[in-house]
């Protein structure tokens, strides 16, 4: 199995969103029910966030390179709203066959998201730079919008 497999990378991130809403739920519990301190909020609140985002850009990349539905990627995007939705998703895409252990895309590949995929896999170390950056730049947008209402 690859290191860096379609499967691996979305079941990855599948587990570290739900575990960071288990984190912030935890938070939340501290904080509302004993009423003792919000630093965990605070702190997994922003975890969480984090976590949100590259889940979201994952699933977007997947979603392309695994030729998935639009709606199952929108479905694959709207679990990351629900508390441990992501979970569900990711065993309800490798039952059905849609996490692979190879990336399906290919610079001939018929769509132009599926040869903007090809192009980060073979540019990998800017591809991960490149993540990390937009990762950081759409946390950094959603901070200057402010929290959830």
């Amino acid at each position: 199995m690859s290191r860096l497999s379609p499967r691996r990378v979305f079941g990855t991130l599948a587990v570290a969103e739900a575990v960071t809403w288990a984190l912030l739920l935890a938070g939340m519990w501290v904080k509302y029910v004993p009423e003792t301190t919000e630093l965990g909020v605070r702190v997994f609140g922003m975890v969480h966030g984090v976590v949100f985002i590259a889940y979201c850009l994952v699933t977007v990349v997947v979603a392309v390179d695994q030729r998935w539905s639009w709606w199952r990627g929108l479905l694959g995007l709207v679990a990351a709203v629900p508390p441990f939705a992501t979970l569900l998703f990711e065993r309800y895409a490798a039952a059905r066959g849609l996490l692979d252990e190879h990336w399906l895309s290919r610079h001939h590949s018929p769509t132009a998201p599926q040869r903007a995929v090809c192009f980060l896999l073979r540019h990998h170390v800017a591809a991960v730079f490149g993540y990390v950056a937009a990762v950081l730049g759409l946390t950094g947008v959603a901070l200057l919008l402010g929290p959830p209402a």
